[in-house]
């Protein structure tokens, strides 16, 4: 069951490059019976590992826009034990409720996208345009494909950061859902472009929030973390695979779907 559960996080980070991690929590409460403070930091060290896999493919096709991984991961990375030491003192309870409040966000938000901007929704990486009216950008790429880096630039992707950052160590969740539209709306990226930075600040931020909960739980199980591990690089490879032949609009419906059946099953489990 480890490896399934690391291979659906796999599968959704290969796929979209966002989204493994809100689906991996609930999969470790409602199948393997972990407490909810153990599924967020197992959760935050499989999707890091994933992510990192999934970094190597879009470091040989130079997809990875470097300077906004950088700076928006740097202030990620910076948070992410915060907002982990911050889960540790609240009650299980309502970390759960929390943590489901923003699953359901995170659900209608793509079921949103997927009805109102059909070309956001897109998963395939050949979806290389990028809109022309960049004249309020907060940063905008140049026709070479680099990044104008300004002081206003530099601050908005350290900002998007730190606020990904918390909500990743509070609730074990990588961030992507929201690091690929923060990424759009301040850059105009093209998608693949998007989808590969993602991949590499999520691992980032993972390993950040991971690390403090290593340091807090000296008792990690590392060998279900291994398989877990093993099922993501199998779902990481899987995903990209099949990425080009499946319709973006409906799958981004399908998760949210079964996102909001997970969380119902995992609050009334919890809640019972």
């Amino acid at each position: 069951m480890a490896i399934l559960i690391g291979v659906i996080i796999g599968l959704v980070l290969g796929l979209t490059g966002a989204g493994g991690s809100i689906f991996a929590v609930p999969l470790l409460i409602l199948f393997l019976n972990l407490p909810i403070n153990d599924a967020i930091g197992i959760a935050l060290g499989a999707v890091a590992a994933s992510a990192f896999i999934g970094t190597l493919s879009n470091w040989r096709t130079k997809s990875i826009l470097w300077v906004p991984a950088m700076a928006l991961g740097g202030g990620g990375v910076l948070i992410a034990p915060l907002g982990k030491e911050i889960g540790s003192q609240i009650s299980p309870v309502l970390l759960l409720v929390g943590y489901s409040t923003l699953a359901c966000i995170v659900a209608f938000l793509m079921w949103n996208q997927a009805q109102d901007s059909p070309e956001e929704s897109s998963i395939a990486p050949s979806n290389d345009s990028v809109s022309a009216d960049n004249q309020d950008l907060l940063c905008r790429i140049n026709p070479t494909g680099k990044l104008n880096l300004n002081s206003k630039c530099f601050i908005s992707l350290i900002a998007f950061g730190l606020l990904i950052g918390l909500l990743s160590g509070l609730f074990g969740v990588g961030g992507g859902f929201l690091i690929v539209p923060a990424l759009l709306f301040i850059t105009r990226m093209p998608m693949r472009n998007a989808i590969a930075t993602s991949l590499l600040i999520i691992g980032f931020i993972g390993t950040s929030g991971f690390a403090s909960f290593v340091i807090a739980n000296p008792s990690l199980d590392w060998a279900l973390l291994s398989q877990i591990c093993l099922g993501g690089l199998l779902g990481m490879l899987a995903g990209r695979l099949v990425v080009k032949h499946i319709a973006g609009i409906q799958l981004q419906r399908t998760f949210a779907v079964a996102l909001i059946a997970m969380v119902a099953l995992t609050l009334t489990n919890g809640l019972s």
